[in-house]
């Protein structure tokens, strides 16, 4: 942590319907995550008590009237967040929050995005279907062609960012094709990303809302409007 020592780090967790995993989400984030100034959970629209749960685990709760997508809780809880580095992690619990200081670590002076790879980490028996596995193997093949990066992992949502980024950087995503419209914008932007590893575990409860067909195409379809629009990468993108 030496190249972020005093500085302020907010957890920005985006939630819909995780009642079951949310508190132990929020509290393994505020006991791993050093410099913390906040956890904030972004309450997608929930109908379950994920809100007052998020709440009674010590989260600065931002809740939506209704199911706007992950993208745009994202967005809320970055325009909210107070820290000068960023924590991006799932409400599913399958993410692991002590690995938090490891990806602040990475944080070298010139770094804007640490990613947690899971293709660098790893998968935990049933972390992911046979169908989405193959899935983000294509949409990476298709980022690092058509961008001339090495990235392992781009759809992880796992991740840090510094809060800087944002003067320079505008996602438009509202969907799940926020992983890599933040990304490949950071990368167009001259900034520099690096991965390291992070394992995935099984979901405890509940499934993902993402549809391996429609979200699939969204995230596409969001590569090649930045590419079209922006270019080739010019930032660094590096495994850690």
């Amino acid at each position: 942590m030496d190249h972020l020592s005093a500085r302020a780090v907010s957890v920005v967790i985006p939630a819909h319907n995780e009642g079951p995993t949310i508190a132990q989400v929020v509290r393994d984030c505020a006991a791993n995550t050093p410099d913390l100034s906040e956890v904030i959970v972004v309450d997608d629209g929930s109908s379950d008590n994920t809100s007052a749960t998020a709440a009674a685990a010590g989260a600065r709760v931002l809740r939506l009237d209704r199911n706007c997508g992950k993208g745009v809780a994202l967005q809320r809880g970055i325009a909210a967040a107070r820290g000068d580095v960023l924590i991006f992690i799932d409400a599913d619990g399958q993410d692991d929050p002590t690995e938090i200081p490891a990806m602040l670590a990475a944080f070298e002076p010139e770094v804007d995005l640490v990613l947690g790879s899971r293709f660098l980490g790893g998968f935990q028996p049933g972390a992911i279907t046979r169908m989405n596995y193959l899935g983000t193997r294509f949409i990476t093949g298709s980022v690092n062609v058509l961008f001339g990066t090495k990235i392992t992992d781009p759809l992880a949502g796992f991740r840090a960012v510094r809060s800087s980024v944002f003067d320079r950087v505008q996602i438009e995503a509202r969907g799940y094709d926020i992983e890599v419209d933040l990304l490949l914008r950071v990368l167009n932007s001259g900034g520099k990303v690096v991965e390291v590893p992070a394992q995935r575990s099984a979901r405890s409860y509940g499934c993902s809302g993402l549809s391996s067909v429609f979200d699939g195409l969204r995230i596409f379809k969001r590569i090649v409007q930045i590419r079209v629009a922006g270019g080739r990468a010019v930032g660094a993108a590096t495994p850690r």
